[in-house]
């Protein structure tokens, strides 16, 4: 099997970028961000790289773990890539839960940022 595409290459590595910095310290989280990014945080609308860093910087836990249990990329027609990541996260002393996440990313000023952005916690009402 050959080398990945640039895209799946290109996701990857923001995945795993993102979710280091969302781990270690999500203050930092605003260089990946536009002024005309958005964000959907479990139904929750914000736009504007300063929004998103104080809705992430502020939710109420000190600390969080990621697990990806598997991420997939798509390059879209306007050459941005399109990511889901479904895993498991940690937070403080609470009980694991699944989430996913979609992530547009888009090559703005030869970076790659993250445009639009949707989360969810995968919960179940039974």
């Amino acid at each position: 099997m050959g080398e990945k595409p640039i895209w799946e290459q290109i996701g990857s590595s923001f995945v795993q970028h993102y979710y280091q910095l969302f781990d270690t310290d999500r203050t930092q989280l605003g260089a990946i961000y536009i002024d005309a990014s958005c964000l959907t945080w479990e139904g929750q609308q914000f736009q504007g790289k300063a929004a998103i860093v104080e809705k992430l910087s502020t939710l109420p836990f000190l600390k969080i773990a990621h697990s990806i249990t598997a991420q997939d990329h798509q390059p879209t027609p306007d050459s941005c890539i399109m990511s889901m990541v479904v895993g498991q996260l940690k937070a403080d002393d609470d009980q694991v839960l699944g989430f996913q996440y979609t992530f547009l990313l888009n090559n703005y000023r030869n970076a790659w940022v993250c445009t639009n952005k949707f989360f969810r916690l995968a919960l179940h009402n039974l």
